[in-house]
């Protein structure tokens, strides 16, 4: 009787510890805690707790693309949001990018929303396209971020440089709006989703124009830049369209993944789209039809298993 007991209370054990040890962890790098990726990240690490079992799920904030990319590549973590560009760069191993090596273990999940270069100048600075740049103090976002390559990439595209500016600063954009209020600067350029909050509370203090950015020139800028069109009264005081370029945003993870987790991820990722579209409006751009256009990188198998499974991928 005694080791029946015995036998079976460690039967239990052992059954609970690998229970234990069976439990998976998806960790979701997002950028920083203010941004859209973080609230979708959130959201999507309360999606996954709950359609995928013995799952523990977390969003984490980090600098920028270039950190989370890095954490991905060293297996820090299974999941990151990162814009086009940055996933770019981080593949063939652009260092002026802020990456030394090619990160050839990431892997493509799906895109998911735009980002709109938006360049927002004082209205008495006389900065009506990029052009009008030329001798302006600029704020392009802190040094090797999404928004600097942008900058850089668009000023490129237009025929100018750093040195044909007056002034070239490297600030978040909460940092660069307070200089423009106080006349310390120009223009400030902001890679962000359409209505973005940090705009419209700087329009209210101050008088702003949002810079046409010419289509003509989005050819040489590189083919993750696509037109777009910011719609008339996104800003206060801005009253037509005005052209830009968006970047499409995707999710990523690594090769170490195994097949299985990642077609879990897919799946539950679009099987509760309703929960990210809560999180933020910017997530009804993520659309199953979509989900491979423009990836930047090779698809995880698990999620080139569910897209063939749904039709996506013929």
């Amino acid at each position: 009787m005694k080791r029946g007991v015995t036998a079976l209370a460690l039967a239990c054990v052992l059954t609970m510890s690998h229970g234990a040890l069976a439990q998976t962890s998806i960790n979701i790098l997002t950028g920083a805690q203010n941004g859209v990726s973080y609230a979708l990240g959130v959201a999507l690490s309360h999606i996954y707790m709950k359609a995928i079992p013995d799952v523990r799920s977390t969003a984490q904030a980090t600098r920028a693309a270039a950190e989370s990319l890095s954490l991905l590549q060293a297996g820090r973590a299974e999941l990151a949001f990162t814009p086009g560009d940055a996933l770019s760069a981080a593949w063939r191993g652009d260092e002026e990018a802020g990456f030394k090596t090619s990160l050839n273990k990431l892997r493509g999940l799906s895109a998911t929303y735009n980002n709109y270069i938006q360049i927002v100048a004082r209205a008495d600075a006389g900065i009506r396209t990029v052009a009008d740049l030329k001798g302006k103090r600029l704020s392009v976002g802190p040094a090797r971020s999404p928004m600097e390559l942008n900058a850089r990439a668009i000023l490129r595209a237009a025929g100018l440089s750093y040195r044909d500016l007056a002034k070239v600063e490297y600030a978040p954009f909460g940092q660069s709006a307070e200089l423009m209020k106080e006349r310390q600067l120009d223009a400030t350029l902001v890679s962000a989703v359409v209505g973005a909050l940090s705009i419209r509370d700087l329009a209210v203090t101050v008088k702003i124009v949002v810079v046409t950015i010419p289509r003509e020139i989005l050819g040489k800028a590189g083919d993750v830049y696509q037109p777009a069109t910011l719609p008339a009264n996104t800003y206060p005081g801005q009253t037509s369209d005005v052209p830009t370029a968006a970047i499409r945003s995707f999710l990523v993870t690594q090769s170490d993944v195994s097949e299985e987790l990642g077609y879990q991820m897919t799946k539950a990722l679009y099987d509760n789209l309703d929960a990210l579209y809560a999180a933020s409006s910017a997530a009804k751009e993520i659309r199953r039809e979509n989900a491979v256009a423009g990836m930047r990188v090779p698809l995880h198998p698990g999620a080139e298993r569910y897209y063939r499974e749904v039709g996506v991928i013929k």
